[in-house]
């Protein structure tokens, strides 16, 4: 790892956080926002594309009550593929085995906070390994698809990015743009203002993409993940996907820009209606990165959920230990699925 935390650091706050490495059979970069050492730790899970970085804007609005970590998935940030598996299936193994061996995830469930590809990764990670995960905050999470008007632009780009051919000349394309320009590019797309993005935000991301152009191949990684989100989430797989979701047993807040190009709105509402016990918030007027685009009205969100309906799970992830707490997160969504029971229209009524 040693070569290459020489070519790839530098100054910490330049991104954020601390800029930590840890191995997963291979280095794996993660940035450590800080927060209470024996608070419930959130770990913060990026999107396509992204990196630890996303979280920046809203980690220190969090870091009062919870201790905040964020990992690079395999193929994304600073952490090479170096051969490992960058599909989703592949980074929910690197996840797991980040939550257990990184000392400040290894002693306790912790709080999985998962933005679009993210979101489909800390969902597979929660069905998958409960014990892991006392809650998910899923941010315009990749969830199954439903029939929706796709954006034309992203649908070219998705289109254009996974044929063999023209995916690699486009990559080509990126490599000589500069890492300001890039920065744009991305956030034109993601956010309904990108505007609101705060200025430091903006230039930590450029940062981490000057120092990603230092590693090879890492076009690559981001078309296997997106072939790889979309047979998931897709019509054609997406019974495989609702069937893990529908194995969720943790508190769930689903937070959703009403504005995202990338996962409309409806599918939130649509997993919200399959899933009672979840919570919905919309913000209105935001895109596909709240914690980026409105970082203050999206952590007042996730705290209220985490002190209101997503308090057990919240607990569990505290320095007590799981047994009580354990018991508790089921209770809580049961005593949910019961209150919007009750709000629904009964046989006979009007």
């Amino acid at each position: 790892m040693a070569g290459n935390r020489s070519v790839l650091n530098g100054p910490a706050e330049a991104l954020g956080g601390r800029s930590c490495w840890t191995d997963v059979d291979g280095p794996v970069h993660y940035l450590d926002f800080g927060g209470p050492a024996r608070g419930p730790v959130i770990v913060g899970v990026h999107g396509l594309g992204g990196s630890a970085v996303n979280w920046s804007a809203i980690a220190p609005l969090l870091t009062g009550q919870y201790r905040f970590v964020a990992p690079d998935l395999a193929g994304f940030g600073l952490t090479r593929a170096g051969g490992r598996d960058t599909t989703v299936s592949g980074n929910r193994a690197l996840l797991h085995r980040f939550i257990e061996s990184v000392p400040v995830t290894a002693r306790r469930p912790v709080i999985l906070m998962g933005n679009s590809m993210g979101g489909m990764i800390s969902l597979l990670e929660a069905s998958a390994s409960p014990a892991n995960v006392a809650a998910l905050v899923l941010v315009d999470s990749a969830l199954p698809f439903v029939l929706a008007r796709p954006d034309p632009v992203v649908a070219t780009i998705f289109v254009l990015n996974g044929m063999p051919g023209l995916g690699g000349l486009l990559r080509s394309l990126r490599r000589d743009t500069p890492p300001e320009v890039q920065v744009g590019r991305l956030l034109a797309l993601c956010c309904a203002d990108p505007g609101r993005v705060p200025a430091r935000t903006v230039a930590q991301h450029v940062e981490m993409e000057r120092r990603r152009q230092e590693i090879p191949g890492r076009g690559q990684a981001l078309i296997t993940a997106m072939r790889s989100v979309v047979q998931l989430a897709g019509h054609r797989r997406g019974s495989t996907y609702r069937a893990i979701l529908d194995k969720v047993g943790c508190p769930v807040l689903l937070l959703q820009g009403d504005r995202d190009r990338l996962v409309p709105v409806a599918v939130a509402r649509a997993a919200a209606r399959a899933h009672p016990s979840w919570t919905l918030e919309v913000l209105p007027g935001v895109g596909h990165v709240p914690q980026l685009e409105a970082p203050e009205e999206a952590a007042r969100l996730i705290t209220g959920w985490l002190g209101g309906d997503g308090r057990a799970g919240a607990g569990w992830a505290g320095a007590d230990g799981p047994a009580r707490p354990l018991r508790a997160v089921f209770r809580t969504a049961g005593e949910k699925v019961s209150r919007a029971l009750s709000r629904s229209p009964q046989p006979g009524q009007d």
